[in-house]
């Protein structure tokens, strides 16, 4: 497992444009969205620490489904299944290098937010920086879950409008859930993206802490359900 992580992380460390996407990205956007709300800082104080989760989000899903898709491909995830590992140790391997990245970056994007750009939250810092590294590794095991379907790199890319998008939407960003129709509601109840925002968004306004821990249990429990769904895809060749 140790020794997969090393490989994917050296691998990482030698792709400087999917280090850009991944470190430098969410920040830019986070920066964006503060200039947006510059007349309306409450609003921006409001929904920038949820946002400081669902940009990492984004960026982790695409990235992995990618990088495992090439893994596939490329034929290097066949070779390594014939060694002497599990599929639970390979797997391993790649959720522990992408949750290391994921912390990277939910910390790099939250320094900018709440250090540079002055994002001012109810709750604790800390609580709302870990539920964005949890939102993270969240998208990470979404995307190599969801690499499995996908034979190209077209096909991964478009798993992002197809399973990232409608989360964003119907998770409470754009509009309160308690306001949507019956049928939005039930759909967007069932979207790991929700319980994602309303954790952070919980965390933000300094709601009882066992409303947040329940939020992030579910997040979580999604998460190790997406690896372990990921190793049943992986095939053991013998030759």
């Amino acid at each position: 497992m140790i020794a997969t992580a090393v490989r994917v992380l050296q691998q990482l460390r030698r792709d400087p444009r999917t280090l850009a996407l991944l470190l430098f990205v969410p920040p830019v956007l986070i920066t964006l969205f503060r200039c947006l709300f510059d007349a309306e800082p409450q609003v921006y104080d409001r929904i920038g620490g949820p946002m400081v989760g669902i940009f990492p989000f984004t960026t982790m899903f695409i990235v992995t489904s990618i990088s495992m898709l090439r893994e596939r491909t490329s034929g290097t995830l066949e070779r390594l299944m014939t060694l002497p590992l599990t599929k639970l140790d390979l797997l391993l391997g790649y959720g522990l290098a992408f949750a290391v990245m994921a912390a990277v970056q939910a910390a790099v994007t939250s320094g900018v937010a709440f250090g540079l750009l002055g994002l001012d939250v109810h709750g604790s810092v800390w609580v709302v920086i870990l539920l964005a590294v949890l939102n993270a590794i969240l998208g990470m095991a979404l995307g190599l879950f969801c690499s499995a379907f996908a034979r190209t790199e077209f096909q991964a890319v478009q798993f992002v409008p197809a399973v990232v998008f409608p989360q964003m939407l119907l998770c409470g960003l754009l509009v309160p859930r308690d306001q949507m129709v019956t049928a939005l509601r039930w759909l967007s109840a069932v979207m790991p993206l929700t319980w994602a925002y309303d954790g952070l968004s919980h965390a933000v306004a300094g709601d009882a802490p066992g409303i947040v821990l329940r939020d992030a249990l579910v997040v979580l429990g999604v998460a190790v359900s997406a690896l372990a769904l990921g190793a049943t895809t992986l095939r053991r060749r013998t030759g």
